[in-house]
């Protein structure tokens, strides 16, 4: 291999653990974690057993490349949709980033394999961590770029965003579970914006 070229080798091994996560994600979306063996996981990606196993340790750690891949997306999705949105200052951004989570975390597939999977199967502890490890970026970067404009009150930024991120995750699993989703959302959201109200001088 020439400095850092990917090999042929490489290269089949990232488009095997391409179809697996892809897989998994798709019946992990579908039925849930507990449903799907890893017979059926290695059927549906087109590999072997033994090929599985040497992309992951396991079923869970499958199912972590799983939730990071959604995550990734979900937040690249969010920024998105708030560009889109065209908000007129930062508060305006995080309320709409807000309302783009909150629509997300209804889909079925985002659902089941971010909010009930995820933590119950990798723990408490290291499903927050691969969220904030998404989230946090661009929500500190809005609430800095806040308290520039002087939109937002100056304070410390890091535990700003730690409570703002973790209140997000909170009320999406509540709204998950909510008998009344509609109603639930509805009702998380206007929590949401008043608590991002509050931030203002």
């Amino acid at each position: 291999m020439e400095g850092n070229t990917p090999t042929r080798q490489d290269e089949r091994s990232a488009a095997t653990r391409a179809s697996l996560i892809d897989a998994g994600r798709r019946l992990f979306g579908e039925r849930g974690y507990a449903a799907v063996g890893t017979e059926e996981l290695v059927r549906a990606a087109g590999v072997t057993r033994g090929a599985l196993y040497h992309q992951f340790r396991d079923k869970a750690a499958l199912l972590e490349a799983v939730y990071e891949t959604v995550e990734r997306e979900l937040t690249e999705r969010i920024a998105a949709d708030v560009l889109d949105a065209g908000a007129a200052d930062p508060l305006a951004a995080l309320r709409e980033g807000a309302r783009a989570f909150l629509d997300a975390c209804s889909e079925p597939q985002v659902e089941r394999i971010v909010l009930l999977d995820a933590p119950a199967v990798l723990g408490w502890e290291r499903w927050r961590e691969i969220g904030m490890g998404h989230a946090m970026g661009i929500v500190l970067a809005t609430l800095q770029a806040g308290i520039d404009a002087g939109a937002i009150r100056e304070q410390p930024v890091e535990p700003l965003a730690h409570l703002l991120v973790g209140a997000m995750d909170e009320m999406a699993m509540w709204v998950a579970r909510a008998p009344d989703r509609a109603t639930a959302r509805e009702q998380a959201m206007g929590t949401i914006e008043g608590l991002l109200s509050a931030l203002a001088p």
